[in-house]
């Protein structure tokens, strides 16, 4: 009949197929037969033999049973004191970059986290710029990303709540948060939509970002994501909940508003003034680069009357030049620019900055000098996709409502234009942000937009009271009050 030992790894093996990078270290420790698992390449050799294996060989006490053996490690306060783990866990905690401590008649296991898998060292965040800022941006592992948020957050109430998603990935994912600012209706909801996810492999972060959010047809959503460590500590500090998710360096936070979307750190290191004023070119640029396009085709092909008399003859004069109708010329340029853009992101980093800039200049010269375009419309194309650039987090929204609002500039000219535009404004407002609007604190009114919404007062102003997600209308507060 077989050990234990033997049976907890024909069980290892039975479940995983193989593990062929499984590593079996047998040995007695205290009079008892015990054997150490763990993935090759997975754990520090050097500092599991210098914290554990070194201190566990100098054990000279003997013991009657694996488990009390266990149950001594487990107990004893020194750095290499493990953790107890079930039978059912083993698979998980050795695949994870743990030591794994087996002993002849014991029950479960001791785990010694011995993470030493290669990973990108923290480096600076490459999507979310900032001139006056911490240079720190999120790592693959989950294990750095909590470091970096403990280091900026010594709060007592600082929950890190684990959990396990993804049937064939295992992937570990960690809630974020802060006990006392929290409210516990979130905190219930975002538990509930966690344990629902059914999926096969949770690769990012974008994988389980559908599941937190709200059911229906609007392309915006409450769900925030981040790749800053400082950017993730303010929001939870204003009672949200983050979301880690291992192998990923994006982050998400719940819920996120959609003012936050013309915001950036840099406006709270800089002046108010200007960081006001940078949140309304930011506003301005968001609906010029939705409307402008369809704007253009409605008014040159329904509402001639309505632009300046040179204009419309210089608009005239470059339409007859042109071979296609302006709707097709519309589509057809913004297309063209959207394919230039998507093939510099998809080259190697070293020429895909030069062939998304040398791309649009040749492919626009070269559409006027061949009569496919006119040069009111490249230049049209050109500003509004320059401006979507302004705000990255709306820019697939932004770059759908385009081309739809020239589809129905074409069709209906003002009038499709400003169907349009109270869809558009329909879209946003029906997101629910966990109970609060989505377009909080704009609409409906609070006093936190004056003080950090579109304006941003000083840090005199803001450090008097500090803004909370309770005190959106809609939300509940810690203690279930309205």
């Amino acid at each position: 009949m077989k050990n234990t030992i033997d049976r907890s790894i024909d069980r290892l093996l039975q479940e995983s197929g193989g593990l062929s990078d499984l590593k079996i270290s047998r040995f007695r420790l205290g009079g008892i037969s015990c054997a150490l698992l763990w993935c090759e390449g997975m754990i520090s050799l050097d500092h599991a033999n210098s914290m554990v294996i070194k201190q566990l060989s100098g054990l000279g006490r003997r013991f009657f049973s694996g488990q009390k053996l266990l149950d001594h490690l487990a107990a004893r306060c020194q750095n290499f004191a493990g953790t107890p783990i079930g039978e059912g866990e083993l698979f998980h905690a050795v695949t994870s970059g743990n030591l794994v401590l087996l002993a002849e008649g014991a029950d479960g296991a001791l785990c010694y986290p011995q993470q030493g898998y290669p990973y990108r060292a923290v480096s600076e965040s490459y999507t979310e710029e900032n001139v006056r800022a911490s240079r720190e941006g999120f790592a693959e592992p989950i294990k750095v990303n909590m470091t970096l948020i403990r280091r900026r957050l010594k709060s007592r109430s600082l929950v890190f709540e684990p959990a396990v998603v993804g049937e064939d990935s295992r992937t570990d994912v960690a809630l974020v948060y802060l006990a006392d600012r929290v409210t516990g209706q979130l905190l219930a909801e975002v538990r509930k939509r966690l344990g629902s996810i059914r999926i096969g492999s949770v690769l990012e972060s974008g994988f389980i970002e559908p599941f937190f959010e709200q059911d229906g047809y609007s392309m915006f959503s409450a769900v925030g994501h981040t790749e800053r460590p400082d950017t993730f500590c303010a929001k939870i500090s204003e009672g949200r909940i983050g979301l880690l998710v291992d192998g990923t360096p994006f982050a998400l936070i719940l819920p996120s508003l959609f003012v936050e979307s013309f915001q950036s750190f840099d406006d709270y290191t800089g002046r108010a003034y200007f960081a006001s004023f940078i949140r309304i070119v930011k506003l301005v640029c968001f609906f010029v680069s939705v409307l402008l396009p369809g704007s253009y085709v409605a008014v040159a092909g329904f509402h001639p009357e309505m632009l300046p008399e040179k204009l419309l003859q210089s608009l005239v004069t470059a339409q007859q030049q042109v071979a296609l109708p302006l709707f097709a010329e519309a589509l057809f340029i913004h297309l063209v620019y959207e394919i230039v853009r998507e093939a510099g992101l998809r080259l190697p980093r070293p020429v895909g900055h030069a062939v998304s800039l040398i791309g649009a200049l040749v492919v626009g010269e070269t559409a006027i000098t061949a009569g496919l375009v006119g040069a009111p419309l490249v230049m049209i194309a050109a500003f509004t996709t320059v401006c979507s650039y302004l705000l990255p987090t709306l820019y697939q929204q932004m770059t759908v409502f385009r081309f739809g609002f020239i589809v129905l500039g074409a069709l209906a000219g003002a009038v499709g234009i400003t169907a349009g535009f109270c869809f558009l404004l329909l879209n946003i407002c029906s997101v629910d942000a966990y109970g609060a609007p989505y377009t909080s604190p704009v609409t409906p009114y609070g006093g936190a937009a004056l003080r950090d919404g579109i304006l941003r007062r000083s840090w005199r102003v803001l450090a008097r009271r500090r803004f909370r997600m309770s005190q959106l209308p809609g939300s509940e507060d810690s203690d279930g009050k309205r």
